[in-house]
């Protein structure tokens, strides 16, 4: 356990390890026809393609602690898209809680130790996976600090429980890069939420759509999921 871990967190630890969980797509939700746990949202061209399911990699019991989701984002438009982590988040459908998507670097001290993964199988979903092709700018790495909007993780959340230092080798690999999506681009990976099965039976990935150039506001996209808990 961590020295610098908030006396309120380490006891709440005490309590034991959460509930392995899953997002799988609600039954309003738009399924794809080659992967019944995908589901994806189109608004102008731009298209949002999202897996609660798709975690492969290290640490394999991820879930325990956060609530991993493998996107897609696709720009068919015509204006370029701002890509942050910021600009995603998951709403509780009861609660109206949102939970804002975490910078990579922001989920521990420690980026990679010794007992650490090593990059292992991807995400298998029905459509291709990978950072992306075509006309993509990178904002310049993960940036440590990045906007997490509104809502900043709980400390008591179960994120803290049950899990090696976070993130992993996988995770900083497999994650959703930020930067700017030109139209024809294409990008993937995942997005990391602190976890909702203990407070959540419902929740909507909402992605806020934004002009690169001008910040103006081009929409949104959402994607209903029921949480399952293993």
């Amino acid at each position: 356990m961590r020295a610098l871990m908030p006396t309120a967190a380490a006891l709440f630890i005490l309590t034991g390890c959460a509930a392995e969980t899953q997002l799988r797509p609600s039954p309003g939700a738009q399924v794809l026809q080659s992967d019944a746990n995908a589901a994806k949202a189109a608004t102008d061209g731009i298209v949002l393609v999202a897996d609660g399911t798709a975690w492969k990699g290290t640490p394999k019991n991820l879930e325990l602690s956060l609530t991993p989701v493998f996107v897609q984002l696709e720009n068919r438009g015509q204006r370029p898209l701002r890509v942050k982590y910021g600009v995603f988040s998951l709403v509780g459908t009861q609660s109206r809680f949102r939970y804002a998507a975490l910078a990579p670097l922001s989920l521990g001290d420690t980026v990679i130790s010794g007992q650490e993964g090593t990059g292992g199988s991807g995400a298998a979903l029905g459509f291709s996976s990978g950072w992306g092709y075509g006309r993509y700018r990178p904002f310049g790495g993960f940036g440590v600090g990045s906007y997490m909007g509104p809502y900043y993780p709980d400390p008591y959340y179960a994120g803290y429980q049950c899990r090696e230092p976070l993130p992993t080798r996988d995770m900083l690999q497999k994650a959703l890069p930020e930067g700017t999506l030109e139209p024809g681009g294409r990008m993937s990976g995942f997005l990391y939420f602190q976890g909702v099965g203990s407070r959540e039976g419902q929740v909507v990935l909402q992605a806020r759509l934004v002009d690169a150039e001008s910040g103006e506001p081009l929409g949104t996209l959402d994607i209903p999921f029921q949480v399952r808990k293993g």
